[in-house]
């Protein structure tokens, strides 16, 4: 037991460090250099130095309790900052990921709703362009076979059919993969998840998947446990983007800073969600059978997802019946871990 205990404390500890006192003693760093330095000697390393030699001359004098004293201070002020930063990235995760946004406050709903009509018409005039392109692409196709039938030139205009559809459907994706019902790329990711097993299967991922999350294998479990930090650490990269930009009222280069924590908080945040969703997805289609199969659910023999056990596993485990139709249930990225 004292084994155990023992490697709790060194996890958390190593946890505790690396997510707060480090980061933390980086901004507690530059909230010193910015008071020191100010507008007016923003990049002036000469008197930063002198500054920061100055500060160590003191505390040499003062001996190992000034030392002891500065060192708890720098802890304290660190781990403020990085609860602070957490905190932000909260808030960041819950507007990026925006599951409920029409609950959200007036002008915050306003906003998010504008932003899902600005998406849905890009995505719509992308999706014309695209009808577009088959349109054309089939007519060339079939020109070319009608012309000369064996000259292999009907082959290299079905090559260059599918390279340019793939690019047109690649402009359609870099928006929503189905029509955009939340005011973010990273939303809409989760939420595609959840219209393609609903679509292909009839499952309401927010019900099934807190029953499916119980059955799911250790492996498993630990690759999205590990996904959904990533997303979590992401999200918390644009927290101390947030902090940064608040250095910016006394100190110019804050700003800059906070410009590249924001862009590589934003292309994390992207990578880690579509990586949440893809081992979501994958997760489901491999294991919702066994559920259905461990609750009596479905056909005997049956190996494959199929649309009617999604559905009956759906109204299972909303406790109604097979013929009843759910009033008020929409899926929601709250019952995933």
């Amino acid at each position: 037991m004292g084994g155990l205990w023992a490697t709790l404390s060194s996890k958390l500890a190593e946890r505790w460090l690396s997510l707060l006192v480090l980061p933390g003693a980086l901004f507690v760093s530059a909230v010193a250099a910015a008071r020191m330095l100010g507008y007016s000697h923003a990049i002036d390393l000469a008197l930063l130095v002198r500054q920061v030699k100055h500060w160590t001359t003191a505390i040499k004098v003062a001996g190992f309790p000034g030392l002891a004293v500065a060192m708890a201070a720098l802890l304290l002020a660190s781990a403020a900052a990085g609860l602070v930063a957490q905190a932000l990235g909260s808030a960041c995760e819950y507007v990026v990921l925006a599951g409920r946004w029409e609950s959200w406050p007036p002008p915050l709903r306003q906003i998010a709703r504008q932003c899902v009509h600005r998406r849905r018409l890009r995505w719509e005039r992308e999706r014309a362009a695209y009808a577009q392109e088959w349109n054309a692409a089939a007519r060339r196709t079939a020109l070319a076979a009608r012309s000369d039938p064996q000259s292999g030139r009907a082959g290299q205009v079905a090559l260059q059919r599918d390279v340019l559809l793939d690019a047109a459907y690649q402009r359609i994706t870099l928006i929503s993969e189905f029509e955009p019902e939340r005011p973010t790329w990273t939303g809409d990711r989760i939420h595609a998840v959840m219209v393609r097993l609903e679509e292909a299967y009839r499952l309401d991922l927010g019900v099934v998947w807190p029953s499916l999350w119980c059955t799911l294998p250790e492996v498993e479990r630990t690759e999205i446990n590990g996904a959904r930090e990533a997303l979590t650490r992401a999200t918390t990269l644009a927290g101390w983007s947030l902090l940064y930009l608040s250095l910016t009222a006394i100190w110019w280069p804050g700003l800059v800073i906070a410009c590249v924590t924001a862009a590589t908080a934003w292309r994390r945040t992207r990578g880690a969600a579509d990586t949440y969703a893809q081992l979501i997805e994958a997760s489901t289609q491999l294991h919702a059978r066994a559920l259905a199969r461990q609750l009596g659910i479905g056909p005997e023999g049956e190996e494959r997802l199929t649309p009617e056990t999604g559905w009956d596993l759906t109204c299972f485990l909303q406790g109604r019946s097979r013929g009843t139709v759910a009033t008020g249930t929409q899926a929601s990225t709250t019952s995933l871990p």
